[in-house]
């Protein structure tokens, strides 16, 4: 069995920017990563692809040039983690043991999540910037009116703000192609506001009520019907006093009754946020949780992002148990805690720093050429960064703002956070 001092398990964004900032505080350090890709993505501007407005070409490179140099790349898929023997085993059947455990293997699309979710999807108008954004960008293009339908999945998901992105785009392009004016723009999420920050959610209503976008709350997608066109949602409100519906006094969506607190919305086109989950071998190993509502999710404490059980095992990322958005700008904050830590525990220096807060950004595009930078912590504070928020409210829409989501961000990704260096 080979053994490797760190053992850092995916090859995304949280594993390679760890490796790299581990090997610039002391470069000698034997590094492994798990990861089977050839390819790295940057997903972020997906959202931006599925508007064409960016290649996706620009959004891929290959695996082996983000792959930090010193680091020994295993380029196999993880099956299984064995903390009590501190040991990673291989799709392959190999063994690889660790002194200590970097968990940062992202999340993954549960197609089979919803009934008729796999045999939509890439056809029949039904798109998602998730799987493909060159036919969400297709979708557009050729829409000619009707029902275009959003929605937003009950899972916790890559940047939850994106399934509101991509409405707000199509909606200034339905008004450039001269559509607009035939098309009911629909957004269906089973939460009940349109975010949980109020300072940003105020100004995205006034967007929701610029283009006249009906929102469905408390409204969880159940099934799709392909053949009927239909998206049939289970109401989940509790109260009757609680808002389930804004901008559709008259009900000119044909929202149907189908049956006990179920609705189903026809639909012209229908983006879709897939369910989501972590990869199959995090939910069946025992650094999960085994119960309760983060089952399944890897179990960290979240401020130290160390495993309570495992004292040599640490976690960032899609897959861990964090109450904040699942985003590259919080693994961006998450990544130096785990890389201090992780030294601490290797150094035996005692106590370790409870240095995350839950900060999460979400570059919320509202428009061609608009862009609210929406940053809070846990508890949904609000948290702003310092030097942005001295020349720009971000709270509001910004053109500023877009540039840095189409250029800036992408810079600070591949040329700073990759490398170790933000």
């Amino acid at each position: 069995m080979k053994k490797h001092e760190i053992v850092i398990i995916g090859g995304g964004t949280g594993g390679i920017t760890v490796a790299s900032q581990l090997l610039r505080k002391d470069s000698k350090l034997d590094i492994a990563i798990i990861d089977p890709a050839d390819k790295h993505i940057y997903q972020p501007a997906w959202t931006l692809v599925g508007a064409g407005t960016y290649d996706l070409e620009k959004t891929i490179r290959s695996e082996a040039s983000v792959m930090p140099e010193g680091v020994t790349w295993i380029k196999e898929f993880a099956s299984d983690i064995q903390p009590d023997e501190n040991k990673v085993v291989l799709k392959s059947g190999d063994e690889i043991a660790y002194g200590y455990l970097v968990v940062a293997p992202g999340i993954q699309m549960d197609m089979d999540g919803i009934p008729g979710l796999k045999e939509a999807m890439g056809k029949g108008g039904v798109c998602s910037n998730y799987v493909d954004p060159e036919y969400t960008w297709k979708v557009l293009q050729e829409f000619k009116g009707g029902n275009a339908l959003f929605t937003q999945p009950a899972t916790p998901i890559k940047c939850g703000g994106a399934p509101q992105k991509i409405m707000y785009l199509a909606a200034d392009h339905f008004k450039k192609i001269g559509v607009a004016d035939k098309t009911n723009i629909i957004y269906a999420t089973p939460g009940s506001v349109i975010f949980g920050v109020k300072d940003f959610a105020k100004t995205l209503m006034k967007v929701v009520n610029r283009h006249g976008i009906v929102l469905k709350y408390f409204h969880k997608l159940e099934r799709i019907d392909p053949d009927e066109k239909k998206a049939y949602y289970r109401l989940t409100a509790t109260d009757d006093s609680q808002c389930i519906s804004v901008n559709d006094d008259n009900g000119h969506i044909g929202e149907e009754i189908v049956g006990d607190a179920m609705m189903a919305i026809k639909y012209d086109m229908l983006h879709l946020a897939p369910p989501q989950s972590a990869p199959d071998f995090i939910k069946e190993c025992k650094l999960a949780h085994q119960e309760g509502p983060n089952k399944g999710w890897m179990n960290i404490d979240i401020n130290t992002l160390q495993s309570p059980d495992y004292a040599n095992v640490f976690g960032l990322g899609d897959a861990a148990a964090l109450p904040t958005a699942k985003t590259g700008a919080a693994i961006r904050k998450q990544a130096p805690v785990v890389v201090e830590n992780l030294l601490h525990v290797m150094k035996n220096e005692g106590q370790l720093n409870p240095g995350y807060d839950g900060y999460s950004s979400c570059p919320l595009v509202t428009g061609y050429g608009k862009m609210v930078l929406a940053e809070f912590g846990y508890g949904n504070k609000r948290m702003s960064d310092p030097l942005i928020s001295k020349f720009v409210d971000t709270t509001k829409e910004q053109w500023s703002m877009w540039m840095l989501k189409k250029y800036g961000l992408p810079f600070m990704y591949w040329d700073l956070m990759l490398k170790g260096k933000a």
